[in-house]
């Protein structure tokens, strides 16, 4: 067993593809225990030199460590997300600990947090190039941030604060995702489905097939609060069972209850805080971010709550004057009837454009072609590798001159062993100190149709697509020497604003006209639906963005506790946190509710989901640029790939920015766009 463990060596299959074929359960433990210790003796044969640390003694050995267990993580993690098992879930919850204390093992290690210091105070003199100048100096931040700088006592008690915490975030998704999976919606008449699609109603009668339930149709839940169904289903009723289940999930009760594991999550985060010197958890999280503290955060979300707020309200009176005096305008009737306003006030049916948006259409001749125009390069399918499930594609990727890039593998459909969301792993990330080549995933979560039948996309799936690749491109592209900066390793509320800017390529004329097409008769799309979309941009932003920062700012909220509050009611302290910033409507409910709030409690994003509007300030100034130099051209896309997704991580993200654009972001643009600009 132990010489044929696929881990244990680097594979020899192309760009270094993981064996999927060769890889067997058993196989991961044994290889996580050698990754251990294997990484602990490397660091220790660094610590145990008795001569004065240099860069060459020092950096280059620690970012050669840990290989083995670099191998096994990235697959195991890819897998636990995407193919989940019985196996996958007990193993999981029993390495989560392992992993926090191998990580304590290395940050907390008191003679290389002295080797690092030392050569971080002599940087001025050590005559590095900027790459391995910021390599010093970001393992000093990061180290001296996780704790290496405390005393033993403190440290000890530190490591039982990650470990604790490690096995409470994976039990809180394990948890969600069998609750999402019990609480999916089971259709005994078609009829109940009337307003969706002939693709929607033949994928529900295939999830149904899956669970035994011939003859039925299942709607299973999506991550968000809402789902992409409501804006169709013309059953009330439906929509009602399918939004109440949605909101439920985690917060009812039983084995998958999540409200404890949030509240002691929160305590723990917060007690970690405090014996790392921070206020709060927030506080910490965000000093080693963009944003550097909570309360930059607060003065931003906090000028956007009102004003989305009042937005909201007036879409509000919209719908219910579409309703009539028959009921009140509720959550699960938002997105139905925003369709009817839209159509009413813009002649726009978004439902319309899905026989356009064919999955295939959409990769090659949309995401693809988008990313061949801007950046050169190109996608040649490998049908012979493998993939980890039979679902998953493997592509070549290619620059215009032939030379590599890497492999891209896209997991597009839903199932029962995949969590909720779309995301971007890598398997593999691109260092020159390693001779690494990258290998990256897109997982999506379309429902998969019968045999034979066309995969439909929804407006808001396509754009989903397109944001995922953008993190994929990102992951492609980041050229770097050490692995540390590889790929997407950026600051959390950075790592949002790649994926941002290729959503704009989705409706540019030149990239929509060569994929959206009738998938039966070949038609171009409308340009009339076009205009009307982008007629009707501002339009539901006041929901949108409400729904969004209500999210955010509970986030912050749950980790702007001092370890000397007390909270011992989940719903209670998230109404009261919702209505502090104005943002607790109940026709708009928080796009994550705190019991599935997968991003800030299991999802890495804890402190940090107000990333994704931070970003898209630099976002929106970005796609501004692109417009004012001529927007789809070689030359724009060859600066934008060099001077910010080329650095991946290797410098600082604002400067690399101001690299790019000549000066900082400025956030008007983002206001034009959300209808925000008073």
């Amino acid at each position: 067993m132990v010489e044929q463990n696929p881990f244990f060596t680097p594979s020899s299959l192309p760009y270094g593809l993981p064996p999927f074929a060769d890889i067997r359960d058993d196989h991961y433990r044994p290889a996580f225990e050698k990754g251990f210790e294997e990484q602990l003796r490397e660091v220790s044969n660094i610590t145990r030199r008795r001569d004065m640390p240099t860069f060459e003694n020092t950096m280059i050995p620690l970012e050669q460590s840990g290989q083995t267990l670099e191998r096994v993580a990235t697959v195991f993690f890819n897998k636990s997300s995407s193919d989940s098992s019985d196996f996958t879930n007990a193993l999981e919850e029993e390495i989560a600990p392992l992993l926090a204390a191998h990580s304590d093992a290395i940050t907390l290690n008191s003679p290389l947090y002295w080797r690092i210091t030392t050569l971080r105070d002599q940087l001025p003199q050590l005559g590095l190039d900027d790459e391995s100048t910021y390599l010093v100096e970001r393992y000093y931040a990061e180290f001296t941030l996780a704790g290496a700088g405390l005393d033993d006592d403190a440290k000890e008690t530190l490591r039982d604060y990650n470990q604790k915490l490690s096995t409470l975030t994976t039990r809180f998704e394990k948890n969600l995702l069998a609750d999402t999976n019990e609480l999916a919606i089971v259709i005994d008449d078609v009829a109940e489905l009337d307003g969706l699609g002939a693709g929607e109603i033949s994928a529900a009668s295939e999830a149904a097939k899956e669970r035994g339930l011939e003859g039925k149709y299942l709607v299973t839940l999506v991550l968000p609060t809402g789902h992409p169904y409501l804006d169709s289903l013309t059953n009330r009723e439906v929509r009602e069972r399918i939004m109440t289940a949605s909101r439920s999930r985690g917060g009812r009760g039983g084995d998958n209850d999540n409200r404890e594991l949030v509240l002691e999550i929160t305590r723990l985060r917060a007690e970690r805080a405090r014996l790392l010197g921070f206020a709060n958890h927030a506080a910490y999280v965000t000093a080693d971010e963009t944003a550097k503290t909570p309360e930059a955060v607060a003065s931003m979300l906090g000028k956007l709550a009102p004003v989305a707020a009042r937005n909201a309200r007036a879409e509000q009176a919209d719908l219910q004057q579409q309703i009539g005096d028959s009921f009140d305008l509720d959550a699960a009737d938002w997105a139905f009837y925003t369709e009817k306003v839209r159509q009413a006030k813009y002649e726009v049916d978004t439902a319309e454009m899905r026989p356009y948006f064919e999955s295939e259409r959409v990769m090659r001749d949309g995401v693809f072609f988008a990313a061949n125009q801007v950046y050169g390069v190109t996608f040649t399918e490998r049908p012979e590798l493998v993939a980890y499930h039979p679902d998953a594609r493997i592509f070549e990727v290619a620059n215009e001159d032939g030379s590599p890039v890497g492999l891209y593998i896209l997991d597009l459909y839903t199932r029962d062993s995949k969590r909720g969301g779309a995301w971007m792993n890598p398997l593999i990330s691109q260092n020159s100190l390693l001779d690494q080549p990258v290998v990256v995933v897109n997982n999506l979560n379309v429902s998969k149709p019968a045999a034979g039948e066309p995969t439909l996309l929804s407006y808001d799936e396509v754009n989903t697509f397109f944001h995922e690749f953008g993190h994929a491109l990102h992951g492609l592209f980041a050229h770097v020497t050490y692995p540390k900066f590889a790929g997407t390793n950026v600051f959390r509320d950075f790592v949002e604003f790649p994926s941002q800017v290729n959503e704009m390529w989705m409706l540019w004329p030149e990239i929509l006209a060569n994929y959206a097409v009738h998938f039966e008769t070949g038609a171009a799309m409308p340009q009339e639906f076009v205009d009307k979309i982008q007629a009707s941009s501002a339009f539901n932003e006041g929901f949108k963005t409400s729904e969004y920062l209500a999210a955010a700012l509970l986030d912050q909220a749950w980790h702007r506790i001092s370890a000397d509050d007390t909270v011992a009611d989940v719903a209670e302290f998230e109404a009261e946190a919702l209505a502090a910033v104005g943002l607790d409507n109940p026709a708009v409910p928080t796009r994550y509710s705190s019991a599935y709030f997968a991003h800030t409690f299991s999802g890495g994003y804890d402190a940090g989901y107000y990333s994704y509007i931070w970003s898209e300030v630099l976002d929106a100034d970005t796609v501004e640029w692109f417009t004012e130099n001529g927007g789809l051209t070689r030359e724009n896309g060859d600066r934008f790939r060099s001077l910010l997704l080329g650095v991946g991580g290797s410098k600082d993200p604002l400067e690399a920015y101001r690299d790019f654009r000549g000066r900082d972001a400025v956030i008007e643009p983002l206001l034009e766009r959300r209808g925000l600009k008073d």
